[in-house]
């Protein structure tokens, strides 16, 4: 999806679920990826 190349986006939630699913599209695509979590630290530091 050339639309995200050099986007940034903001994802809430994105340690582990549907969020997780979500920022590594993203970032597959070209897309700059800065997201938070709450508690999956673990996850979290994966991506």
């Amino acid at each position: 999806m050339k639309i995200l190349e050099g986007k940034t986006a903001i994802i809430t939630g994105a340690s582990r679920g549907i969020g997780k699913g979500i920022a590594q599209v993203f970032a597959a695509h070209g897309c700059n990826v800065a997201f938070t979590f709450s508690s999956s630290e673990g996850p979290a530091k994966e991506l």
